[in-house]
């Protein structure tokens, strides 16, 4: 029976940082993932969207020596802008920006190709001696006494931890061994994510064009075939988006220039479609004996203001703290209550925070649409809290 100090359950973008990271700090680490990561943009599989690592995620991959790796291919988000096309007509009408100079030198964060992020973070796996990526392998049982953790795998064998990590996603195995409870949230939404090129420059600038049915989101991306491009999550309501997904390309890009206002020109397919379903979703409780949820196993939003990946990176930061100021108690259940306090209420937050914001963005009464532009420009209008609404955004609480 192989002995490790960290199993992850989980070999996506969230489980591959993790495992880097813990590595990196001198754990010894095993993850595991039922499916083999998928590397190449254009073959099947690819997840075709994009992260973008707000200011303390990018922190984090630094102080974990991936960064060196990803900062050649990262786009740099140097400002935030949310229109509201909501009238009568799909145009702009109210335009208002966020920019990052407003708080520090830094851009707001880094915007990279998922597919990319677990090509690197697999190389970057393959320079950690402590570190163990076993692809087509799952967890099929899992065991947890005081001291340890014992986990059967897919293939038969078992392994002991001191800690599990729970990153195998919103219908989590490892979470439901535990018995944890999630609550869920359905909108009936679904989102479209798919690349773009477009003969207007960016700016690396993120956009957010709000509507009805939730927003349609343009976030650079490095020139693709010698033209600017973007990553663009269009989420819509699940019959339209259904119908949306269903068209052919002429007649998709056609509705797609239509909804992004032609703010870049004309918007041209760089990738084929992919189509996610959303929801909210937030565990009761973050940990278990021996078991740390992370992830979308612990909290699943809408993708809105790139909070979804940022916050999985904060509860990686929040244990990797605990586990370096004491490694000799990695696992007990002082470190995982710890753990828990650390990030729940942060994440209970979030989550309604970002529930309330998807919800004014799928509103189609046209009164409800004008309420919306008028708290925009209300909150945009008065710095103090606009600064303080970017500060959030980025990670911090209170007035640090």
């Amino acid at each position: 029976m192989a002995d490790f100090d960290i199993l992850i359950s989980g070999g996506g973008v969230a489980g591959l940082t993790a495992a880097c990271i813990f590595g990196n700090a001198g754990f010894s680490v095993l993850c595991v993932d039922p499916a083999a990561p998928v590397t190449d943009r254009d073959a099947g599989g690819s997840d075709l969207r994009s992260t973008a690592f707000l200011q303390p995620a990018q922190a984090l991959l630094e102080r974990a020596g991936i960064w060196d790796r990803l900062a050649p291919h990262a786009m740099p988000l140097q400002t935030m802008r949310i229109i509201d096309a909501g009238g009568a007509e799909p145009a702009p009408r109210l335009v208002r920006a966020f920019a990052a100079d407003e708080l520090s030198d830094l851009p707001f964060g880094w915007n990279l190709p998922n597919w990319l992020l677990r090509r690197e973070m697999l190389a970057r796996i393959d320079d950690l001696p402590g570190v163990e990526f076993r692809p087509g392998t799952g967890t099929a049982g899992l065991l947890t006494r005081d001291n340890e953790a014992i986990v059967t795998l897919s293939c038969g064998e078992r392994v002991t931890a001191r800690l599990v990590l729970a990153a195998d996603g919103r219908n989590s195995p490892i979470r439901r061994a535990t018995g944890i409870k999630v609550h869920t949230t359905r909108y009936g939404q679904k989102a479209l994510a798919f690349a773009v090129t477009h003969p207007i420059p960016h700016g690396n600038i993120s956009t957010e064009i709000h509507r009805s049915g939730g927003p349609f989101t343009l976030v650079p991306l490095p020139d693709y075939d010698g033209m600017p491009s973007s990553a663009i999550v269009w989420m819509e309501r699940g019959a339209e988006a259904q119908r949306l997904a269903a068209l052919d390309d002429t007649a998709f890009e056609a509705e797609m220039n239509i909804r992004s206002c032609h703010i870049l020109g004309p918007l041209k397919l760089a990738s084929r479609r992919t189509l996610w379903p959303i929801i909210t979703q937030r565990a009761e409780r973050m940990s278990a004996q021996r078991v740390a949820l992370i992830a979308e196993a612990a909290h699943v939003v809408p993708p809105i203001g790139a909070q979804g990946l940022n916050m999985s990176l904060a509860d990686v930061a929040a244990l990797l703290d605990l586990a370096e100021k004491s490694p000799e108690t990695l696992g007990d259940t002082a470190m995982l209550d710890a753990y828990h306090r650390a990030r729940h209420a942060d994440i209970m937050a979030r989550t309604t925070g970002i529930d309330l914001l998807n919800r004014a963005s799928m509103v189609s009464a046209q009164p409800l649409r004008d309420a919306r532009a008028m708290g925009l420009n209300a909150l945009y209008a008065l710095a103090p809290v606009r600064r303080g609404l970017m500060r959030l955004g980025l990670g911090a609480r209170g007035n640090s």
